[in-house]
């Protein structure tokens, strides 16, 4: 917890109280889960299921695309938000219904971010080589990035312009990207500078990230994002080089495949193993490298104020997911065949 200074807030808008949560009355509850669910659609939790699953059951090449813009769009976000240190809405009046961020500035909103990079990358990225209704696509990811937008709005956390803010800033750097998409795809998957760089430009750029007068999450979930951004692609490499070339007419298909009940079925195996191989890597990871880091900086196991240290934070985070990313592109997928999912 950070102590507030006077005047009521810490620079980033929070209230005194912060990190304990605020009483309210819930007068609708179906907007009320309506816009919880959709704030967990820019959350880990939804990063860590929806991502992988494209890779292991739509298409590879989608998969990539997303996860190098959902990398980039939020390196830039997390940046911005501590370089322009615009505060959150004041609570009160705001009633704020998640406390983790609260300790995160506000401009821009990385959740209206992260959802239009997502939704639209989607859809550019499937529309070429799937044969369905665009309007249809256009809608969906219109609906999706709508919906994290304003579940931003409703639980507190961000102003009307630090949303728009964000989704302008998500949308253009999208249009700056997609002619090079192809170029730089096509590079991560055959330069045999792709498995060093992914691992340095990542790591330099954690550990230079913008300092704070207090201690916020951004950088921590910054280099979350990226160390599985890098070990995805690292993974996407060693899978171009030894396993499955990318660049091969089979992977450009006319349709999505007639869905039968042995589809389906197929589908659900692959995501439940893929699913538990990565969860159960993640835990691993995070004991293993935590313990490590604990031996070599002597802190107990509960002192938060270390774990939040920079030589700490960083390598804790971005080995364990450095582990997530390569774990869901490279072991996951070996699994699947040695077990007859592919």
């Amino acid at each position: 917890q950070v102590t507030a200074p006077e005047g009521g807030r810490d620079p980033a808008g929070r209230s005194p109280r912060f990190g304990c949560a605020q009483k309210y009355i819930v007068k609708n509850y179906f907007y009320y889960y309506l816009f919880k669910f959709s704030a967990a659609l820019g959350e880990e939790i939804f990063y860590i299921t929806f991502l992988p699953f494209t890779y292991w059951n739509i298409d590879h090449s989608v998969s990539r695309r997303m996860i190098i813009i959902w990398s980039i769009v939020m390196y830039i976000g997390q940046v911005s938000k501590d370089i322009l240190k615009w505060p959150r809405p004041l609570s009160p009046p705001v009633v704020k219904l998640e406390m983790r961020t609260d300790a995160e500035y506000g401009m821009p909103s990385t959740h209206a971010m992260a959802a239009t990079a997502i939704s639209f990358s989607f859809l550019i990225a499937t529309v070429n080589q799937y044969k369905y209704p665009f309007e249809l696509g256009l809608v969906a990811a219109f609906v999706f990035s709508t919906l994290v937008c304003l579940s931003r709005l409703y639980t507190g956390m961000h102003t009307v312009l630090d949303v728009i803010g964000g989704a302008l800033i998500s949308a253009v750097l999208l249009v700056l990207l997609y002619p090079a998409w192809d170029m730089i795809d096509h590079s991560l998957l055959t330069s045999p500078f792709c498995p060093l760089l992914s691992i340095v430009v990542p790591l330099v750029l954690c550990y230079n990230y913008p300092k704070l007068d207090y201690y916020s999450p951004t950088r921590g979930d910054t280099t979350t994002i990226l160390g599985a951004g890098a070990g995805a692609t690292v993974g996407f490499w060693l899978n171009n080089q030894y396993i499955a070339p990318a660049y091969t007419s089979e992977n450009f298909r006319l349709g999505f495949p007639l869905i039968t009940g042995k589809i389906v079925v197929v589908v659900l195996a692959r995501f439940l193993v893929g699913i538990f191989v990565v969860l159960l890597t993640r835990q691993f990871m995070k004991s293993v490298v935590l313990g490590m880091l604990r031996y070599r900086y002597k802190f107990p196991i509960g002192d938060l104020e270390a774990r939040r240290r920079l030589e700490v934070e960083v390598p804790y985070k971005f080995i364990t997911y450095s582990s997530v990313g390569f774990s869901a592109t490279v072991i996951v997928p070996l699994l699947h065949k040695l077990l007859g999912l592919i």
